[in-house]
């Protein structure tokens, strides 16, 4: 399961998740930043969860140019062997007062 800044606001499965980010991507032009900062990654037996900051950055094909903080988290599961993702959520700070996100942290 994941929860994404994306809509819409919860995706099951791996295709759900992937289709509208295939459409995000393809709306910058080449080359588009992704920054990956502050990773840990905590492991046990069967069960990891990790967090970080990411900054996607780059030029859209309209010209405007984006520079994007996101926060990132995730569950995993060893399940027969394999690490697969069990919950995910990607969120953005919020201004509470104006109800706005804040993209450039």
């Amino acid at each position: 399961m994941s929860f994404d800044i994306v809509p819409p606001l919860q995706y099951v499965g791996a295709e759900a998740k992937k289709k509208p980010w295939v459409g995000v991507f393809t709306m910058y032009q080449r080359p588009l930043g992704y920054e990956i900062r502050d990773l840990t990654i905590t492991l046990r037996e069967d069960v990891a969860f990790g967090h970080s900051l990411n900054r996607i950055s780059g030029t859209l094909k309209n010209e405007n140019k984006t520079d994007v903080w996101v926060r990132w988290t995730t569950c995993f599961r060893k399940i027969d062997g394999d690490w697969l993702i069990a919950h995910e959520q990607i969120s953005v700070p919020v201004d509470m007062e104006s109800g706005r996100a804040l993209l450039e942290s």
